[in-house]
């Protein structure tokens, strides 16, 4: 038997419950994947509370890597004892195995190991869409990054570097700042005493970013606006404080005609060779040290609950994930 972490009902971290599931044979078209870690991302958090439309009952968990212990028929390109990680739909990666399509698997070098590929697919292929797809971002240039020692946070801070780009992170803390610092962060703001916008202008003499990264949505969106420099780029690609909603298209106009773009990672990695694409390139910085996985909290299936808790309470920093 398989342990599954379930919710019976959209609601708080109380919700999510461990149970005994059967998980079968693959079918045409899929493999039974035996998870060596899950990945914790605060997307997670969005389904759960019905943010993120599902039907209860249901699994919960976007992210994982393990091993293939058996494929379906007709398929193709995998085979039992491969070393897989994914991320994406279908949910239920929060398990100990799970039967799943194949066209969500991507195969994982051996010099990666199972806990950083957890936590870094979702991260990871986010920071490669944001680095590499949404923005012709040049060396020189300044980006503007909220969370900045979060787990997108902290790979963005690296992958910035790696192209030369100046990098203003915020932070709630000395400590987070101080860990934003060490990968790759130029200048932290921290967000709690100091205004953002007027920081960010001071630091580019009232320029603003090229690019403004804001994963924390509704307590952020009007600063975002106020930092980012005449017809730069605001990505709202998170909502962490909750949705910006209502939003006012007015306010492009008076904060010097930026665009505004809510992506979504799945727009990036739908088409099977951009997705290999972005992945090898995550792949390649990892392994070769160039790019460093924070894998900075652990936890078990029984823990769900804590780690959402911990999650929401903003008491993590880098990735997490859990381990089978």
């Amino acid at each position: 038997m398989a342990k599954v972490v379930r919710f019976q009902r959209t609601g708080g971290p109380e919700v999510l419950t461990l149970e005994d599931a059967e998980v079968g044979d693959p079918g045409p078209g899929e493999a039974r994947v035996r998870h060596a870690a899950v990945g914790l991302n605060f997307a997670d958090t969005y389904f759960r509370t019905g943010l993120y439309p599902v039907a209860p009952p249901c699994g919960i968990g976007m992210e994982g890597a393990g091993v293939i212990e058996a494929v379906g028929p007709d398929v193709t390109g995998f085979a039992a004892g491969d070393r897989v990680a994914y991320t994406g739909s279908p949910l239920g990666a929060y398990s100990t195995e799970r039967v799943m399509p194949v066209g969500s698997l991507v195969k994982l070098p051996e010099a990666i190991g199972f806990e950083t590929a957890a936590a870094m697919m979702m991260r990871g292929l986010t920071s490669a869409y944001l680095m590499r797809r949404i923005w012709p971002l040049k060396a020189g240039d300044v980006i503007l990054l909220h969370a900045a020692a979060g787990g997108v946070g902290l790979i963005v801070c690296q992958w910035a570097k790696l192209l030369g780009l100046t990098v203003i992170g915020t932070a709630g803390s000395e400590e987070k700042a101080a860990l934003a610092r060490a990968h790759g962060a130029d200048h932290v703001i921290l967000y709690r005493t100091e205004d953002v916008a007027k920081r960010v202008r001071e630091l580019t003499d009232g320029v603003g970013a090229s690019v403004v990264f804001d994963s924390v949505g509704a307590d952020t969106i009007m600063g975002s606006l106020g930092a980012v420099k005449r017809r730069g780029l605001v990505v709202n690609f998170g909502t962490s404080s909750g949705p910006v909603q209502n939003f006012d298209l007015l306010q492009l106009a008076i904060h010097g005609s930026p665009y505004l773009t809510r992506p979504a990672l799945a727009d990036y990695i739908a088409d099977p060779a951009e997705r290999a694409e972005l992945a090898g390139e995550l792949f390649g910085h990892v392994a070769a040290g160039r790019i460093k996985i924070e894998v900075n909290q652990r936890y078990a299936l029984a823990d769900a609950v804590q780690a959402h808790r911990d999650l929401e309470g903003r008491r993590t920093t880098g990735s997490s994930v859990f381990v089978i």
